[in-house]
């Protein structure tokens, strides 16, 4: 039944692709025409989303019936996109651009009142029924490049050359054509609106700051218009110079503090060159001891912020304020941990990243987004076989930073002169909340601070919240739908309601978060639970140790019994050849894993159900004919319906395994242990029916540096030092071990 029913729906699909409308030549020119036959064809598209459930396909249906007149029912699907994408009050600013266009076009057609006049009424209405706990992000949906969304509606305008429209251009067509509509008809005027509304609300105070060093940072102030009393300060320090700055302050307000936010050096109007992550240690110290002075601040402040942000408040206890009572670091970038390297392999989106926040006072939004640009880049950079060093060149110039970064590939002085380091933890007596996600891009880093808390504080006050979020989820809220999993009710939580709270609990003498039962919080998947544990180590109760043991040519086994023989399953890499197709794994009848420079390793189907908690530890046995490699580990379910479900993953280079200060090469032809210690938490239970793969094999792709095996500074290696082809013997006495909660 359900094979018929994908057939069936594929044949809709085909059949609407197949359509053709009719396009008057005069609409090119006309631009009452041109909506009218817009919105003719609008509507017959729309017939194709009348029953919408996929959020991609919630989204066309009201832009289809905003374009074709439908604006009460547009109206409603906004709605049932921001239910069906997470709690409605958490979403509550998800597509509110076209919901005040689709308003303000209602108020216009059903009072006959000027579109101007119905805005503004549109406007009230809407923004009286916002929770301010929850909208404080209302300012960036209108930041909108008006005149780029005009160009994208022009070229697609100008495609058009017959008479008739396929129901691809068209889709394409109506969609731009809303785009610049609803940017160019509402954003300016909706901008004025909010300010003249944030007037009456907060008293807004920006200046630049002068620290003890001679740096210069840009401070923001936001406080509530009506309190009169000293509250305590919520700091944030931000790189990322604009108009979440103004939301971060009108965040801390909503939740009854003062906002402060530092932009780093040389960003906004502070006239300093901007070097990322390098000042914070000594700036936050001074901007603290000022905040406490002030009359609007009772000597409290905590600290908040994700990714930069979280690193930020680790760079700001390597010095103790005493005015400094807690911190909130989310998603915390561990600086040379898990950025601008994952266990010591440079990424090539580091420079991305850099540019981003580097080319101007603010930040470069157009230019960071420009993915097609990023990936040329990228991957001319691989095809030329050129050192990685040389990556910032295809971009077009040197890059100081990056290339400053390059030159520590360890974890050296560098990277622990802006964050605690080792005994530095035991002076952090403050309570510290870490909130992060088994998907989040910087978990590493949270996890590290984390361990390192615990392994120098005798009195370790730190609490982890870990569940199914991604970097964006664990800094804000969590998503009803994540990577295609459904995520459990559990674990549907407002982050920042659960921040806000424990600043209450640490400077306001509130109830702790309930959710804080202990201090390893972690939100397993597939079983709508939470579990508590008093450290990492305690968050499993067992282990899975499987054997990477030799199989057919397909794939290889994973099995609980150590091999009696001693073998091995040889892997040749030829560095060299940069046109390589990628390979797949058909693990179904239909269903396959790009396994491109990966070993399959499988399980038998489980006969039980068990839970996976934590991080996987393996011990790989290898020969290689060179003296590094860059190893990768992707741990990956395949559940009892043949979907896959990718768990857990690893990426780190063999030769600084056993230190992440001190780089040891491997010896060629001398069979070595390689111990991985260091690859991302996830919780989730695995239902009986379905298998484990392990993938294990080597970084050869365009988004990380090549390391060649020459030994010499892999940034400064070309493909020259690639000579022969990198061969490893993986024995199969090499095992991985998971961790399991009984």
């Amino acid at each position: 039944m359900k094979l018929k029913l994908i057939i069936l729906a594929l044949f809709f699909v085909n059949l609407f692709s197949a359509q053709k409308f009719f396009w008057p030549k005069a609409a090119l020119s006309d631009s009452a025409i041109l909506d009218k036959s817009i919105s003719s064809i609008a509507s017959r598209i729309s017939e194709n989303y009348k029953k919408p459930k996929r959020l991609d396909s919630l989204e066309r249906s009201f832009k289809f019936d905003i374009l074709a007149g439908n604006y009460k029912k547009s109206i409603a699907t906004i709605q049932q996109y921001r239910e069906a994408f997470a709690d409605k009050n958490s979403a509550s600013t998800k597509f509110i651009n076209y919901e005040l266009y689709a308003m303000a076009k209602d108020i216009e057609k059903n009072e006959k009142i000027d579109f101007s006049k119905a805005l503004d009424k549109a406007f009230d209405i809407k923004y009286a029924t916002l929770p301010s706990k929850y909208s404080f992000r209302i300012a960036d949906v209108f930041v909108e490049n008006i005149g780029k969304k005009r160009d994208n509606f022009k070229k697609a305008l100008g495609s058009l050359k017959s008479d008739s429209i396929n129901a691809q251009s068209a889709i394409g067509l109506g969609l731009s054509y809303l785009d610049y509509k609803t940017s160019s008809g509402i954003q300016h005027r909706i901008n004025q609106l909010l300010a003249q509304k944030e007037k009456e609300k907060y008293i807004v105070e920006t200046f630049d700051f002068k620290t003890k060093k001679g740096g210069t940072v840009a401070v923001t102030v936001t406080r509530d218009k009506n309190n009169k009393q000293p509250l305590p300060a919520i700091l944030t320090n931000n790189i990322y110079a604009g108009s979440y700055d103004g939301a971060l302050g009108k965040r801390a307000v909503a939740y009854d503090y003062v906002g402060v936010v530092v932009n780093t050096r040389g960003k906004r109007t502070s006239p300093d060159e901007i070097e990322p992550f390098e000042h914070e240690a000594e700036d936050l110290y001074d901007v603290i001891d000022w905040i406490s002075k002030q009359n609007w601040n009772n000597g409290k402040v905590g600290m908040i912020g994700g990714s930069y942000l979280g690193f930020s408040q680790w760079a700001a206890t390597k010095k103790m304020h005493p005015a400094l009572k807690t911190v909130i670091p989310q998603v915390a970038v561990g600086i040379g941990i898990d950025y601008p390297m994952t266990n010591n392999v440079f990424m090539s989106y580091m420079l991305q990243w850099i540019s981003y926040v580097t080319t101007n006072n603010l930040t470069d939004e157009e230019g960071f987004r420009n993915y097609k640009k990023w990936d040329s880049v990228n991957t001319a950079w691989y095809k030329s076989g050129k050192s990685f060093r040389n990556l910032d060149v295809f971009e077009g110039k040197k890059n100081k930073i990056f290339q400053r970064w390059l030159d520590h590939p360890a974890y050296d002085k560098f990277w622990k002169s802006m964050v605690p380091y080792k005994k530095e933890f035991a002076k952090i007596n403050i309570p510290v909340l870490t909130t992060t996600g088994f998907y989040d891009a910087d978990q590493l880093g949270a996890l590290y601070y984390f361990k390192e808390y615990y392994k120098y504080n005798k009195n370790p006050n730190h609490y982890m919240i870990i569940g199914p979020y991604d970097h964006g989820g664990a800094q804000s809220y969590a998503t009803n739908v994540l990577r295609g999993y459904t995520v459990d009710q559990a674990a549907r939580i407002n982050i920042s309601d659960l921040a806000f709270s424990w600043f209450d609990y640490v400077m306001k003498n509130g109830k702790k978060p309930e959710l804080l039962k202990d201090k390893v919080n972690v939100q397993i998947m597939d079983t709508n639970e939470w579990k508590h544990f008093p450290s990492l180590d305690a968050s499993h109760n067992s282990t899975l140790k499987l054997y990477l043991a030799k199989g057919s040519e397909t794939a290889q086994l994973l099995l609980k019994e150590k091999p009696a023989s001693n073998d091995f399953i040889k892997q040749v890499i030829d560095f060299k050849d940069r046109d390589t197709k990628d390979v797949y794994y058909k693990y179904g009848k239909k269903d396959s894993l790009n396994v491109t420079n990966m070993v399959i390793y499988q399980t038998p189907v489980l006969d039980k159900d068990i839970i996976i908690n934590g991080a996987f530890g393996a011990k790989l046995k290898a020969e290689i004919n060179k003296k590094d490699m860059d190893v990768i580990i992707s741990l990956i379910q395949i559940q009892p319906d043949n979907e896959a479900f990718y768990l857990s993953n690893y990426l780190g280079r063999a030769s600084y395994t056993k230190n992440r200060e001190k780089r040891h090469l491997l010896k060629p032809g001398k069979v070595e242990t390689v111990s991985i210690d260091n690859p991302t938490f996830v919780g989730k239970k695995i239902a009986k029916g379905s298998r484990l793969i392990v993938l294990l094999g080597i970084n050869k792709t365009p988004e990380y540096q090549i390391n060649y095996g020459s030994g010499k500074d892999v940034s400064d290696e070309t493909i020259a030092d690639a000579a022969e082809p990198l061969e490893i013997k993986w024995f199969t006495d090499s095992y991985i071990e998971l961790p399991i909660l009984q």
